[in-house]
């Protein structure tokens, strides 16, 4: 089997980007104009996972103007055929490391409730990283959704360690 690259994102992922997010249901998707952003200006914030020369993964995030210190995490998406192999954890704790090399120690998120895959993933991660998260809605489903979608909240933690995080991942991955 070919391996799985991580990298930075690069300005033709755009278009590919925006095609994945829309097999990723229930993801919101963007207009690729925004995706194209989110492969140039957001670059050093995102990864970008590639298979046989085909985007299969991408975590999009930036680092929130007020709080440079923390990793804003705004969405994961992994194509079908590269779910339950581990990749959304393997690019989260990547982009987390060339992050933390940047000075970022906290990570933040929002999750729809009942969204247990990124419930599971970012509990994951979370434990890597040695931090218990504090919830709060952030945008709810009244105020600011017009009741057309589920309330947001808002999971933040840290400070992190990484070489902690490093240190779990290479055992649960022994």
């Amino acid at each position: 089997m070919t391996p799985i690259t991580l990298r930075r994102p690069h300005d033709t992922d755009g278009f590919a980007l925006n095609e994945l997010v829309a097999r990723c249901q229930p993801l919101d998707t963007n207009s690729v104009y925004c995706n194209l952003l989110q492969c140039t200006d957001f670059a050093d914030t995102a990864i970008a996972a590639e298979h046989d020369g085909k985007l299969v993964g991408f975590i999009s995030g930036y680092r929130p103007p007020a709080r440079p210190d923390t990793l804003f995490v705004w969405q994961v998406a992994v194509d079908s055929s590269m779910r339950g192999q581990g990749l959304a954890l393997k690019m989260l704790m990547a982009l987390i490391e060339r992050t933390a090399a940047e000075g970022v120690r906290f990570l933040e998120t929002t999750i729809s409730p009942g969204n247990s895959a990124s419930e599971a993933l970012f509990a994951k991660a979370f434990r890597q990283l040695g931090v218990e998260p504090e919830t709060s809605v952030v945008f709810s489903r009244a105020q600011h959704f017009n009741g057309q979608h589920d309330d947001e909240v808002l999971y933040r933690a840290g400070p992190f360690a990484l070489a902690t995080a490093q240190k779990k991942l290479n055992q649960e991955t022994a």
